[in-house]
């Protein structure tokens, strides 16, 4: 599949967007972390996914390694039609 590299530049985005976002709280109190940065990677993870599969639901589903109900809900939840 996509290997390290593509695993590693992926982390190191996050790596990055994470340490700006500390350093921008200035004294502020971090709320949510966890929530913020998987809300941020997951909407267009999953649109990428649409988009590669020509828009069928039960093939992003099979390369997000999701179920397909499950995929209709995130997608619900997210506001992707």
């Amino acid at each position: 599949m996509g290997g390290m590299k593509n695993d590693s530049e992926v982390g190191a985005c996050i790596r990055k967007a994470v340490e700006s976002y500390f350093k921008d709280l200035d004294g502020e109190k971090p709320c949510e972390l966890y929530d913020l940065v998987i809300r941020c990677v997951e909407k267009p993870l999953i649109e990428i996914a649409l988009n590669h599969s020509g828009g069928n639901q039960t093939r992003a589903a099979e390369l997000l390694g999701l179920n397909r109900n499950t995929l209709r809900k995130k997608m619900q939840d997210l506001g992707i039609s």
